[in-house]
């Protein structure tokens, strides 16, 4: 087709929702105006028309005011209302095909459960098709029908869902369903599949895959093989069934008392607002984002405490001063009975030895001007940890500690791969030999096979080095296999906190149980159609008086809205902050609850 033709097809016949929201809207745009473009280009409505159509949008995707909300611009939308303008740009001129580009890549799991089911939901309101693409194999079983399986620019393996999970033929297809997490495995080594994907410039010959399957023969390496078709409708090489090994069980806790490393007391942090010009005249008060609202817990040597809630909710915030790149407003942060806060000269170098931080995006906090030696032995200098002409040699140790070939260290970042990136933030937290991790979404932005490889090398260098992690992540599957236990954070505080089975099997707070619902289910068969939890987390601004989840919660009853629980003891080392388990293990004994509407 030609150029102008084309332009008559996209956005009108086929629509597109792009993976970043922030990147793909028009800044300087209202959303109003941008909904408004598609159908001015698409169909034959005048302006009011187009009007009527933009807020009529806004309302089937489910943002809140829509009417209001037509004149704001992208950077006033959370996360995931932005995700939901892209769908209602995409919608507009109601399009035969869908496809969606990792649409909730950055989601916390509430907002992806929301954004999946209101996919669906259209889709099936407008008999529209849908292509998802996406590197999370739970959404793929809890949303599509079909599924193909790429690797090296081609599809090795097509088929029903079900089919396909149930028994995969292809070796590559097999080896990415093997390293999920799956419960019954917790803090097992997890199956992985060796090596990295290949330059697409120089694909192998032969089976683009024989270079890491374990299954290769020499006909492997001179015939691509064609794709087979089977009765579950998959396309790929009928394997034997094989019971792959996931290794040995990490290092668990010991039953004794624990030797309490870091304790953490009613820490808050807020962060102010600029202030207007017309503020200031009135005298009114400064507005402030309060990150943190008097978040305390303890943390024993070696203990892997997972941190989980939706964004906004204060994770990156509390990794931040726990490693004091943030000073804490008011509370205390005590490590090995010192105040953190009041470190300072050879003490608080010593500190920032002993406590390291691994962070989210390896693109953004390696210095690309630096090689791969330097970034290491930057560190190992500062801290006057090795003679100067023994550094060579300490960082050849780091980069076989993390699996990295030795020439890496003449190599910059831009030259590796994310999961490489990511296990040289590894090596650099790791070089100056810390009791304590801090890892802030360390494989957010990877795919099941890389993320298991990173996983593992957590998990060894745990058990050999003794370490103390703290593992802030979306992922619920990740942060029950790997954590001893977790916090649940809402707004700033955490609202549970226990052992990670006694939490996931029996979780006492409402807002726990719709983190657990969201998460998407590794089963075909078990799709949930309810949505787990109503809205987005409230302002930060302006927190909601009495218990911080009563905007959103189905149970909240009155005292829920002017009394703020707090932490009470739920069972061995098991708290929770909610009135209505206050006085029994299920439920309030005596107070009438009922599912309600927010709010009354």
């Amino acid at each position: 087709m030609a150029e102008l033709e084309l332009r008559t097809i996209r956005g009108g016949e086929i629509a597109m929702i792009f993976q970043e929201p922030m990147t793909a809207l028009n800044p300087v745009l209202p959303v109003g105006l941008q909904i408004e473009e598609n159908l001015r280009t698409h169909t034959s409505l005048d302006r009011r028309g187009r009007a009527r159509r933009a807020l009529e949008l806004l309302e089937m995707v489910g943002i809140p005011e829509p009417a209001r909300r037509l004149r704001d611009y992208p950077h006033q939308f959370s996360g995931g209302m932005r995700q939901r303008a892209m769908i209602a740009i995409a919608l507009a001129s109601t399009p035969k095909l869908l496809l969606a580009d990792e649409p909730t890549t950055a989601l916390d799991v509430t907002i992806q459960d929301q954004i999946l089911k209101l996919i669906l939901s259209l889709r099936d309101r407008l008999a529209m098709a849908v292509v998802l693409v996406t590197h999370d194999l739970g959404v793929v079983a809890a949303t599509c029908d079909r599924m193909a399986v790429m690797y090296a620019g081609r599809i090795v393996e097509s088929g029903a869902v079900a089919a396909v999970f149930a028994e995969p033929h292809h070796p590559y297809t097999r080896g990415l369903l093997g390293s999920i997490p799956r419960s019954g495995t917790e803090r097992t080594m997890l199956l992985s599949i060796e090596g990295t994907p290949p330059s697409l410039a120089a694909i192998p010959a032969g089976c683009a895959f024989h270079p890491r399957c374990s299954f290769a023969t020499e006909a492997c390496q001179i015939e691509r093989p064609p794709p087979r078709g089977d009765r579950g409708g998959t396309a790929g090489r009928l394997l034997p069934p094989r019971a792959g090994r996931r290794g040995r069980v990490a290092r668990r806790m010991s039953a004794a008392e624990p030797e309490v490393l870091i304790e953490v007391e009613d820490i808050a942090k807020a962060f102010p607002l600029p202030q207007t010009l017309g503020r200031q005249l009135l005298g009114k008060q400064r507005q402030a984002v309060h990150a943190l609202n008097g978040v305390s817990f303890s943390l024993a040597r070696g203990e892997t405490l997972g941190v989980v809630g939706e964004s906004g909710c204060g994770k990156s915030t509390l990794a931040r001063c726990l490693v004091r790149l943030l000073e804490v407003d008011s509370g205390h942060i005590r490590f090995e009975g010192q105040d953190v806060a009041r470190l300072g000269g050879a003490w608080l170098r010593a500190f920032n030895r002993r406590v390291q931080m691994i962070f989210q995006d390896p693109y953004s906090s390696l210095n690309p001007r630096m090689r791969v030696g330097q970034i290491l032995g930057e560190a190992l200098g500062v801290h006057r940890m090795r003679p100067r002409a023994a550094i060579p040699a300490r960082i050849g140790e780091l980069l076989d500690l993390v699996r990295l070939p030795r020439d890496s260290a003449d190599r910059f970042p831009h030259e590796f791969s994310g999961g490489q990136r990511q296990r040289i933030g590894i090596a650099r937290a790791l070089a100056v030999e810390p009791e304590v991790l801090v890892a802030d979404e360390l494989v957010s932005a990877l795919d099941v096979s890389v993320q298991a490889q990173v996983v593992n090398l957590l998990l060894q260098l745990q058990e050999q080095l003794h370490l103390t992690v703290v593992f802030v992540a979306h992922d619920l599957r990740l942060v029950r296999h790997i954590s001893h236990r977790v916090a649940v954070m809402y707004l700033g505080k955490i609202i549970e906190l226990g052992p990670t089975e006694a939490l996931f099997s029996a979780p006492r707070h409402p807002y726990t149980r719709a983190l657990l619902d969201a998460a998407p289910e590794l089963d075909p068969t078990r799709r949930s159609t309810v949505a787990a939890a109503r809205g987005e987390l409230p302002s930060p601004i302006n927190l909601p008086t009495g218990c911080l989840f009563n905007t959103r919660c189905p149970l909240a009853f009155e005292r829920c809205f002017t009394e703020r629980p707090g932490l009470t003891a739920r069972g061995p080392r098991h708290e929770a902050a909610c009135h209505l388990t206050e006085f029994g293990k299920q439920g309030a004994v005596g107070v009438p609850i009922v599912p309600t509407e927010v709010g009354t």
